[in-house]
């Protein structure tokens, strides 16, 4: 494992951060069959119909000739040079004799956190090759710290509706133009266009700045996971495939479980991922026994909690996550063999990479990972014993204080048992309130004037015992 040692390096001297592109799909131009409900562009002899009530942005980039046309009250139809309309003459179209009403399809479902309308991008603008590199569900959307760019020459519409009050972006290019600053794209949102291409209860929000931070910035996309995954899975009616394997494993910022191998790192602030990533490419996936692998490398947050349940704080950390593309039982063992050889060149020189630590979980097609379940029940474990003192602490600690009268339980009395060996007395034997006698109320009768030292030496003489006088009897005649 040298080599990728030695490659980052290289990359070092190379590498810089490179933004992340992500462009959006859909549009509403005219000229898109999509768009129409015939699934065609409406030809001369069709009649065109926009819903009065629908708010459209269309850009039209060619003359067309319309039998008629009718207008939303809301809209607007952006020309292209040379671009406009005509009405139908009745001569002869070849492939138009339908003479139909072609309806505008509504796009008010277009939806910003629907994974299936963005796709990534390079610098250039370019689609980027799919395979190798993947990314979860959560930074399929445009993140944080990306750029995002509607293709030049079209229309769009979509609906921001997020948890979020604001939805940040480094930058938006529209219309061929990028607007990279807060006070450009402040001015845009106050133009006419606007408003019909956006809509919902989210506001975009450009920064134009980059991901300050050189191990990397967490998405952000978190808190409108379940709008992510809804609209990933649950508008078609489609659910998640039944991985292959026992076990399959959750990623953080994944919709559904896999199979394969996900690693956890823990970093020091001389961890640098864009070189890392770069890195494990050409040392390790680019190797032709890892051509059914693909990855996906990012900073995630991962919430801690007490007992498994109660929220405690958020750690940053490194996720890699490994799938291949292996069936039957042996899905997910090249990934497994891929995740083992990453760890290997983390114990080697995981220090120098800027790597403090790192865990591997693991879940295949044959077997399930035993190191993941001992490092999950190992926190289990351990959580359920601190509990578990916590709680004996506690209750000691109030059993301590009842004990010593300084904790009363009002209302409430609780049996315990060395009450009744320290306490001889029962309710069939009650003590007497005192060792002088009492008065009994049933007789107004004045008791006998005794004098104080006469009645100690009677008392002394007694032994301490029990008695009283009753006023009954003549005081002469009592005995004790």
């Amino acid at each position: 494992m040298k080599c990728l040692f030695l490659l980052l390096g290289v990359l070092q001297l190379l590498a810089a951060a490179t933004a992340v592109y992500k462009q959006w799909i859909p549009n509403t131009n005219f000229e898109t069959g999509s768009n129409w409900d015939k699934g065609r562009v409406p030809c001369a002899s069709d009649v065109v119909h926009f819903e009065k009530n629908k708010v459209v942005s269309v850009f039209v980039r060619s003359p067309h000739a319309l039998t008629d046309m009718y207008l939303p009250l809301n809209g607007e139809l952006v020309l292209a040079s040379g671009a406009g309309f005509t009405a139908f003459d009745g001569s002869w179209d070849p492939g138009c004799d339908s003479g139909a009403t072609v309806r505008f399809a509504d796009m008010e479902h277009h939806a910003w956190f629907d994974p299936m309308l963005w796709q990534a991008v390079s610098p250039g603008r370019e689609l980027e090759p799919g395979g190798r590199i993947f990314s979860v569900d959560e930074e399929r959307v445009p993140c944080h710290y990306d750029d995002v760019i509607f293709q030049p020459e079209t229309s769009f519409r979509v609906n921001v509706d997020s948890s979020r009050r604001v939805i940040h972006l480094r930058s938006i290019s529209l219309m061929g133009q990028e607007l990279s600053s807060p006070e450009a794209w402040a001015s845009y949102l106050r133009g006419p266009s606007a408003p019909l291409q956006f809509h919902g209860n989210g506001t975009l929000q450009v920064t134009g700045t980059s991901c300050p931070d050189k191990s990397g910035c967490a998405c952000g996309n978190t808190p409108d996971g379940h709008r992510i995954c809804t609209a990933l899975l649950g508008a078609s009616g489609r659910q998640c495939p039944v991985p292959a394997c026992r076990s399959p494993l959750q990623p953080l910022g994944h919709c559904c479980r896999v199979c394969g191998a996900t690693i956890s790192l823990d970093f020091t602030p001389d961890f640098d991922l864009q070189k890392y990533r770069d890195g494990l490419v050409q040392a390790l996936l680019s190797q032709p026994k890892y051509a059914s692998v693909r990855m996906a490398i990012s900073k995630v947050h991962k919430a801690r909690t007490f007992l498994g349940v109660i929220p405690r704080s958020s750690t940053p950390l490194i996720q890699i996550v490994l799938i291949d593309d292996e069936v039957g039982a042996q899905t997910g063992t090249a990934a497994e063999q891929m995740a083992a050889d990453i760890m290997e060149d983390i114990a080697q020189h995981g220090e120098a990479l800027g790597i403090s630590s790192g865990e591997m979980e693991v879940a295949t097609g044959s077997t399930f990972s035993g190191q993941a379940g001992s490092h999950a029940w190992s926190r289990i474990t351990v959580e359920m014993v601190l509990g578990l003192l916590f709680g004996l602490l506690l209750l000691g600690g109030i059993l301590f204080l009842y004990r010593k009268a300084k904790l009363r339980l009002p209302a409430l009395h609780l049996p315990w048992p060395w009450d009744r060996a320290e306490d001889p007395a029962s309710p069939a034997f009650p003590a007497p309130a005192s060792d002088k006698g009492f008065d009994n109320p049933m007789f107004d009768v004045e008791l006998p004037s005794v004098d104080a030292g006469e009645m100690l030496q009677e008392m002394a003489s007694t032994d301490h015992q029990v008695f009283y006088l009753n006023p009954l009897y003549d005081a002469s005649e009592t005995e004790t």
